[in-house]
């Protein structure tokens, strides 16, 4: 029961921080699910809500999608992606969860620092970005601050940024799951329960959750969400 509360609670909270930036379900339900499951598995667990939240929040947010961009860097994106899930499923959960707490840590610092507010990058840097997010998309299922970073280098504004952030991600997330269901069957669908409990509470925070969102002063969010992503990372870190 515990356990269902928790994943309830930060699928919501997951789900209403990706409808204002584009990204945040795997970054916080990746780890969480780690706690119970392989990191493999989890990342394909996660990877069902992931696509669902994301799908719901780009028929929000489609007319604002800046096509060429998306076009362009969506195919370096799902090349990673793909790429990425193909080693996932080759390489070994302590390699992966180093990566992935690692990857937690900077995100989190990031956030926790403006580091991610002040990063640019050119556009030919943006699109090497793009496959690199792809990559540790399908890795580890954490890609969103690179991707929105990268995106961040062709000067679109923050409604066409989103969208089309969140465009990528739902191509980057055609991309790995066939992978992840083809060696995580199983396991998949044995955890079903926690798995659609995850599905409510980002469909909850995407559609509701971000009303709320929008009444805490933006610099204790940015806090307090960091903190806790750096806590998971140094958690992930001790476990891998």
């Amino acid at each position: 029961m515990t356990a269902a509360l928790a994943i309830l609670f930060v699928a919501i909270l997951a789900g209403a921080i990706a409808a204002v930036s584009g990204f945040g379900i795997g970054s916080l339900l990746t780890p969480l699910f780690a706690l119970y499951f392989p990191l493999k598995l989890a990342v394909a667990i996660v990877s069902i809500p992931h696509l669902i939240g994301t799908a719901v929040r780009f028929q929000r947010l489609r007319a604002h999608l800046d096509r060429q961009v998306f076009i362009h860097f969506g195919l370096f994106s799902a090349a990673g992606g793909f790429i990425g899930a193909i080693l996932s499923s080759r390489a070994k959960s302590p390699t992966l969860a180093i990566v992935f707490a690692g990857l937690l840590i900077f995100s989190g610092l990031s956030g926790l620092f403006g580091f991610s507010e002040r990063m640019r990058f050119g556009r030919r840097a943006a699109w090497i970005a793009g496959g690199v997010s792809g990559f540790f998309g399908g890795l580890v299922g954490n890609q969103g601050g690179i991707r929105s970073a990268a995106l961040l280098g062709f000067g679109i504004q923050r409604d066409a940024l989103v969208a089309t952030a969140t465009a990528v991600a739902l191509v980057v997330d055609g991309a790995r799951m066939p992978v992840y269901f083809l060696t995580e069957t199983q396991g998949v669908l044995a955890a079903w329960r926690p798995m659609l409990i995850a599905v409510a509470g980002v469909l909850i925070g995407t559609v509701w959750g971000v009303h709320i969102l929008r009444r805490i002063p933006e610099l204790l969010f940015r806090r307090i969400v960091s903190g806790l992503i750096i806590a998971l990372g140094i958690y992930m870190l001790i476990a891998g």
